[in-house]
């Protein structure tokens, strides 16, 4: 066991001064009196290896040897651990195995020795470099067009094209640049080509894959990561996407004997709503989107969707025709987008087999795109592949032979295997989170990381059942309602929620404002209309800051989308009529109507905001904090959710106790540093409640000492309020940590939520 149990964790996004704002492990330390006051049990820290200069996320290490001196480097990482425990807190920090920071190759000292020396660098074998492709030379897809290699300037031992600077290799820098480029062990191409020499991040050309299977390159990349738990400075680790190495459970099964039986691990694994977390894996779960699902989907009225289906099928789609698209995405991923990936997969299926067929690249983009998870290799998911090959072979007859040839393939060649797999995930997150997520308006709170725009909602018994199931298994597997990765922070989600409970009434409101300031596209008007009542202040007054946020949302949304306009090719015609509209609803009388709306549901927003919350800090699992998440937060994607978190006033509400989400927070994490036991190893135990109101009210008890309730779809709560509904609260006296007020026994639930629409109860008798 840690001297530490990992209770609850507070997410930090640190970054140096040079991204435009900073915030240190010494940033971190000044805080520590506030999170202690919090009741936080660990501080989870974003990635703090060195990472490319100015970076504002962490996540292109460029020396995964050393500690960020942006951040305060090992000096100042040690002195943040040292004054947290000395309050009882620890450390878990974010790492990036899968892949390094490759954008600025001079920051890199692997990645630089690679480009200098070749297959002769004793860091080649460090990277998953496609050494057959062309000429055998590194193929670097980062020119505006192949061209430019005539402007590359010879500057003693580098090669210069405005800021990018590659290495010489030695001997080869007499003559012009263009001619010293010929003789390099790289060859710098356009971008436009489709074609990189090394497996990528998904299709970030910038971020460079690992091969984490090679012990060489596991001991050197973990060295430093092995010196944190040698001195005692960290409790655990989140795992950035192993679904990208080569064998996940392998590397898990390495991690966990370097750092300990009791070190804390979760990975961070995406899950389809019908995928479990595999058992063999030796950690302590995920990161939490499955639980985030769960939630969210709790408070979604069922009794909306088909008005809100109907209202998002009037620009023209077939919601029904939505699983068949997206699998169309996956294809159009795999060959263009991920085509370079795809090659190189067909060519290792053709080694294997001895064979070669027209189709081959069609049927794999064919299977892929029958794959509901991001990858099928695990113990527990033995049946995907054959069924998503008969999907296919179903559908498609005419790829039967050639599908015969990638069964054969990965059947005997782990290359090929491996590489299937590592694609698929690429695929599923390309066509699923950067494509469908932005194109599907019927209601963009469901369109998350991990979750199915296509169940509309979850129920009651679902949400009783897989808590239970957690308690049981994963029982410190990690809970959140917000990451760094999210598409839409956790209140934005909540409020766009509330409109499954008035889908009527958005539509009219809809309808009004498109007949008065139509949409240069109407889906996605449908779209944006609701992340602009997600994040619309309450008091109408529109700063420059949100202005500028939506403006950049709005761009990314739409060139996400791809469907008029995308970050290859935008179309600046289409984009800029975007942005006039923008400015029309921003300036016009369609600002008033928003303000409005915002202010009749507003009591249903927070009840919901509260409501979710709650949950969140008391279902089985350990809760993630994301920063800033304690007071109400409008954030919508990356990099809006990394924005600086005003902590004076969080101090503030906190001292206060006035702010209804800061009292939840601090009353959930208290509770739970108070009632360990009951936390970690408590039992899960749905608490019913009976009368005209029942299907309102969601509770549940935690071991024998705590007991939650939350109140949901409130809008159509029946007439006259919860009547007599009554929440069947133990035996026993239970004291609200939130209220106040003790209940004994059934409880009527006009009482239990007199005060807040959620209740967090201990019990104080014996």
């Amino acid at each position: 066991m840690l001297s530490r149990p990992v209770l609850s964790t507070y997410r930090l996004q640190l970054r140096g001064p040079e991204s435009g704002f900073a915030f240190t492990f010494a940033d971190a330390e000044q805080l520590l009196d506030y999170f202690d006051e919090l009741g936080v049990s660990h501080l989870y820290l974003s990635p703090v290896m060195t990472a490319v200069r100015g970076s504002a996320h962490g996540y292109d290490v460029v020396d995964p040897t050393t500690v960020s001196a942006e951040l305060g480097g090992p000096q100042g990482l040690a002195r943040l651990s040292a004054a947290a425990q000395a309050r009882g807190i620890g450390l878990v920090v974010d790492i990036v195995p899968n892949h390094v920071g490759v954008a600025r190759p001079e920051q890199n000292p692997w990645w630089w020795d690679v480009l200098k020396h070749g297959r002769s660098s004793r860091y080649a074998v460090f990277f998953d470099i496609d050494w057959e492709l062309g000429d055998g030379r590194i193929i670097l897809p980062v020119l505006g067009s192949d061209g430019d290699v005539a402007d590359l300037a010879v500057d003693g031992d580098v090669l210069r094209l405005g800021d990018l600077v590659f290495p010489v290799a030695p001997g080869t820098g007499t003559g012009s640049g263009a001619q010293v480029h010929d003789r390099q062990h790289y060859r710098l191409v356009g971008w436009r080509n489709g074609t990189c020499g090394y497996r990528r991040f998904f299709s970030i050309t910038s971020l460079a894959g690992l091969r984490q299977e090679d012990r060489t390159v596991f001991d050197a990349w973990h060295a430093e990561l092995s010196r944190w738990f040698d001195a005692g400075l960290v409790d655990g680790v989140r795992v950035d996407h192993p679904d990208g190495l080569s064998d996940p459970g392998e590397y898990l099964e390495r991690l966990r004997a370097l750092v300990g039986p009791g070190a804390w691990i979760v990975v961070e694994k995406i899950l389809a709503a019908d995928e479990s977390l595999d058992p063999s894996l030796p950690v302590a779960g995920s990161t939490g989107y499955d639980v985030l699902r769960e939630i969210g989907g709790l408070f979604i009225d069922p009794n909306g969707e088909p008005a809100l289906t109907e209202l998002f099928e009037t620009a023209g789609v077939d919601y029904r025709a939505m699983p068949m698209l997206l699998a169309e995405q996956k294809e159009i991923e795999a060959s263009e987008t991920l085509g370079s990936e795809l090659a190189r997969l067909r060519r290792c299926v053709v080694s294997a087999t001895g064979a070669d067929h027209p189709l081959l690249a069609e049927a794999i983009g064919g299977l892929l795109g029958q794959v509901g998870v991001y990858r099928s290799d695990y113990p527990g998911l033995a049946s995907t592949l054959p069924v998503a090959l008969a999907e296919i072979q179903a559908e498609k007859p005419e790829l039967g032979e050639p599908l015969q040839l990638v069964a054969a393939a990965i059947a005997d060649d782990r290359e090929s295997a491996v590489r299937l797999q590592q694609l698929c995930g690429a695929v599923t997150a390309k066509a699923t989170e950067d494509c469908q997520f932005y194109r599907d308006a019927r209601l963009v709170s469901l369109n998350e990381v991990g979750g199915d725009p296509q169940r509309f909602g979850v129920g009651a018994a679902e949400f009783h059942q897989r808590a239970a199931i957690r308690a049981r298994r994963w029982p410190h597997t990690m809970s959140t309602l917000s990451t760094h990765d999210t598409k839409r922070g956790e209140d934005v989600r909540a409020r766009i929620g509330v409109l499954s409970q008035v889908p009527s009434l958005w539509a009219e409101f809809v309808a009004r404002w498109e007949a008065s300031t139509p949409s240069p596209d109407l889906a996605t008007g449908l779209f944006l209309w609701q992340n602009i009542f997600g994040v619309w202040p309450a008091d109408g007054l529109v700063s420059t800051a949100l202005r500028e946020r939506l403006h950049a949302y709005a761009e990314k949304a739409v060139r996400e989308a791809a469907r008029r306009t995308s970050w290859h090719d935008p179309e600046t015609e289409f984009e800029g009529a975007l942005h006039r509209w923008l400015d029309d609803i921003l300036d016009g009388p369609i600002a008033q109507q928003l303000t409005e709306l915002v202010s009749e549901l507003a009591p249903h927003i927070e009840n919901d905001i509260l409501g979710q919350k709650l949950l969140a800090l008391t279902v089985p699992g350990i809760p993630d904090v994301y920063q800033g998440t304690e007071l109400c937060d409008d954030s919508l994607v990356d990099p809006d959710n990394r924005r600086a978190v005003d902590y004076v006033a969080r101090r503030e509400a906190l001292r206060s106790g006035h702010h209804p989400k800061m009292r939840v927070v601090a009353a959930a994490l208290r509770i739970r540093r108070g009632r360990p036991d009951t936390f970690l190893n408590g039992s899960y135990h749905p608490v019913l409640a009976s009368g005209p109101a029942a299907e309102h009210v969601v509770a549940f008890r935690r071991g024998q000492d705590v007991a939650v309730a939350v109140s949901r779809w409130t809008v159509r709560l029946p007439d006259g309020g919860w009547r007599d509904t009554v929440v069947a609260l133990p035996p026993g006296t239970w004291a609200d940590t939130l209220s106040g007020a003790e209940h004994n026994g059934p409880v009527p639930a006009a009482e239990l939520f007199a005060t807040l629409p959620v209740a967090l109860l201990e019990r104080v008798d014996d």
